[in-house]
């Protein structure tokens, strides 16, 4: 190896590229350009080519590059980062004006998502997101978590919404929602019904024409 070559090398060691320090040399690839064992400012590290440290094509590891690119390119801007963002402000600030029926329950935003929208990000994408849908708890008394999260439209929200009861009909368990959409009537006029103490087999007829 050649005096000009080894000076590189050692000069490399110790050196920062973008968020990367060069630890130590690792190697060859199959074309034998130089391999470099670096840390990215994260702690993450991996074996990253010499020429792209030098270009500046390889900045850090690709998990703050995720972060950067979601920065960049105005995620912050956009419907998934603002579910994100509500996500978290109803859960953890006490002056939300939902926070009663969320962090003053005792619900928790599970630390990777709250942390990192990137993380919130990829599962959203993997997991059924898209325009319309809402992000929605499977169990209502649980955790945004990814065991405990689905995408769901408003109705399907409703139905799942703690305050929307459950009444048995001739035998056959329903949400309130349910059994409206299934006698034609509204919620609300069903829920009055309920309230009044109307008799289970008259609660689906519909209202008489005036």
């Amino acid at each position: 190896m050649g005096g000009k070559e080894m000076k590189r090398i050692k000069d490399m060691v110790g050196q920062r590229y973008g968020r990367w320090t060069v630890l130590e040399k690792a190697g060859r690839d199959k074309h034998k350009n130089i391999l470099w064992l670096c840390r990215c400012e994260c702690g993450q590290e991996r074996v990253v080519w010499g020429g792209s440290l030098r270009r500046g094509s390889s900045k850090g590891c690709r998990s703050c590059a995720a972060r950067e690119r979601t920065t960049t390119h105005g995620e912050s801007g956009t419907r998934l980062y603002d579910v994100w963002y509500s996500m978290r402000y109803r859960c953890g600030n006490k002056n939300a004006s939902r926070y009663k029926n969320y962090g003053g329950r005792g619900i928790k935003v599970c630390p990777e998502w709250r942390k990192d929208f990137v993380v919130f990000m990829d599962w959203a994408l993997n997991n059924g997101y898209k325009k319309g849908l809402s992000i929605d708890r499977i169990d209502n008394d649980g955790n945004y978590e990814p065991s405990n999260c689905r995408w769901a439209t408003v109705k399907q929200q409703n139905r799942n919404a703690r305050f929307n009861r459950h009444i048995a009909i001739n035998g056959v368990t329903k949400s309130l929602c349910e059994w409206a959409e299934v006698a034609g009537i509204s919620r609300k006029t069903l829920q009055w019904r309920v309230n009044n103490g109307w008799h289970p087999g008259c609660l689906l007829n519909k209202p008489k024409a005036a």
